[in-house]
């Protein structure tokens, strides 16, 4: 027999309340993300040819290995090359997942939604991380399906180097691409939407990208060449954003430029850099622009270069970028492929990672890190791998909140069960606003006051059953303390609970 209670969980800020205190060493929200890239099979999968199980397997191999890690976040390519790792009725299906372009993979099940499924069970965020522009990876055209836009709209596509690109200053091409994203939005669970640096293509010496025509066509009155290509790069992240947040308000939009904005030799506004290519003059991106318009939900620069680099410093840049941050979540991209596979002789030391993840902890106005790529790490370099476990990634941490709204989470009501010899049940009632339970250690000192000690698990609500069931072995003394997260990432208060006030039932052994 079980015995049934409601408990009411409010929503207050745990400093709101006098008989809950932190104890947390680590930060308690960190973005700890993974880049894990399928262009050419970089990442993942491991040969287009294997099949479904062999895949499956190796794509939960990465999660599993960061889970392990205390990550919290993967971006996952799912559009490389005008193709899709998903069913698509604007792109035929990527050849780095089936082996052929336009043949659909040998998976018993949506592999996109698999995928999303098994990040979300390890208490991890899925990005769907897309390339807007590229529209072939080379110039072997005949690995192409004949439902490719490079076939379908050659007049959307300009040659650059030994690829294809979308031509940006097409309304055709954007609307195309909101298209895309609306798909991807509206079908799947994904915490976010992802860009990465390709925008217009970085620039080939003597190499002209042709737009003339469309530039002809589109560009505003005595307005240059350079400023009409900013603008069509800003025209659709603008697009891109009301999209996503008018089919689903929580999912997130976050783009990872290049890491130098412009050199101070160009503009005083610009980083102590001599970077060869830069962001705004170069690549026709203008994330600062971005941020003050309240585009992107976070940013996160690419700074694959070491601390003290001399033109482009590590340290310096992500200063700048915490310096010109505007009500954005500011995340830095870090280079760990080049760990060990690099002229630049500091990478050879294991801790180059582990102090560039210290200097973003150090500066309030950055949130988290993201590493380039999976493969990295995976499998690579041990000895960075367990010094960051050991000395920065001990413990869980949530992701940032990404809300900009003011509202605190509606009131829970949680349906308190029983327990077992494994498990202490609970069920969620009226749940569809909360995504995430937690669970913490806590404790009750000569006061009787509780606190909340720290993180000790992240599991996802089962929306069906919507039935709880947290390991007793992930309970550590006989208090814990429970809260929910809602699809922005903000928490309930959490509640004190004593095992030994639950009812044991053991009725179903």
């Amino acid at each position: 027999m079980s015995r049934h209670f409601q408990l009411l969980l409010f929503f207050l800020s745990l400093s709101s309340c006098g008989i809950f205190n932190s104890f947390e060493k680590k930060p308690k929200r960190e973005f700890r993300g993974v880049w894990i890239a399928t262009v050419v099979n970089i990442d993942w999968p491991k040969n287009g040819n294997d099949n479904a199980e062999k895949q499956k397997a190796d794509f939960l191999n990465i999660l599993n290995f960061y889970q392990q890690l205390n990550y919290n976040a993967v971006i996952v390519q799912v559009r490389a090359a005008g193709d899709a790792f998903y069913p698509s009725e604007f792109a035929p299906w990527s050849r780095f997942l089936t082996g052929l372009e336009g043949k659909k993979p040998d998976w018993s099940e949506n592999n996109l939604e698999w995928m999303i499924s098994e990040t979300h069970k390890r208490g991890m965020e899925f990005h769907a991380w897309l390339n807007p522009y590229r529209a072939t990876f080379d110039e072997d055209f005949e690995v192409l399906s004949e439902t490719h836009d490079y076939c379908t709209h050659p007049e959307w596509m300009v040659h650059y180097g030994k690829k294809n690109y979308y031509n940006p200053g097409l309304p055709e091409v954007r609307a195309h691409f909101s298209k895309i994203i609306a798909e991807i939005v509206s079908t799947y669970d994904i915490d976010a939407i992802h860009f990465d640096d390709y925008f217009y293509p970085y620039q080939i010496t003597d190499v002209v990208f042709d737009d003339s025509l469309a530039f002809k066509t589109h560009a505003l009155a005595n307005q240059s060449l350079d400023d009409w290509r900013r603008s069509n790069i800003d025209s659709l992240v603008k697009e891109t954003h009301r999209t996503i947040k008018s089919i689903k308000p929580w999912v997130q939009f976050g783009i990872s430029p290049f890491g130098v904005w412009k050199n101070d030799t160009t503009d005083p506004r610009g980083s102590d850099t001599r970077a060869g290519q830069t962001t705004y003059e170069d690549l026709y991106a203008d994330p600062l622009l971005w941020m003050e318009e309240g585009w992107i939900d976070y940013l996160a620069p690419q700074v694959y270069w070491s601390m003290e680099l001399p033109v482009a410093s590590h340290r310096k840049i992500v200063n700048w970028w915490a310096k010109n941050n505007h009500n954005t979540n500011l995340y830095i991209g870090n280079g760990a492929y080049k760990i060990r596979n690099n002229s630049d002789e500091a990478w050879e030391n294991k801790k180059e990672l582990p102090n560039q993840f210290k200097l973003a902890r150090e500066i309030p106005e950055i949130s988290g890190n993201i590493v380039f790529s999976a493969k990295s790490l995976l499998n690579n370099n041990p000895d960075v791998t367990k010094y960051i476990k050991r000395k920065l990634y001990s413990e869980p941490s949530l992701t940032p909140i990404t809300s900009k709204t003011n509202e605190p989470p509606q009131t829970v009501k949680l349906m308190l069960q029983s327990q077992d010899s494994e498990n202490v049940n609970f069920t969620i009632i009226d749940q569809e606003k909360y995504k995430y339970v937690l669970w913490y250690t806590s404790g009750r000192n000569v006061k009787s006051e509780y606190h909340i000690e720290k993180l000790q698990g992240k599991m996802l609500i089962n929306e069906k059953s919507k039935i709880i069931q947290i390991p007793k072995s992930n309970i550590k003394g006989n208090y814990f303390a429970l809260s929910f997260l809602d699809r922005y990432g903000r928490e309930t208060k959490p509640v004190v609970l004593h095992l030994k006030e639950i009812i044991y039932d053991d009725s179903k052994k």
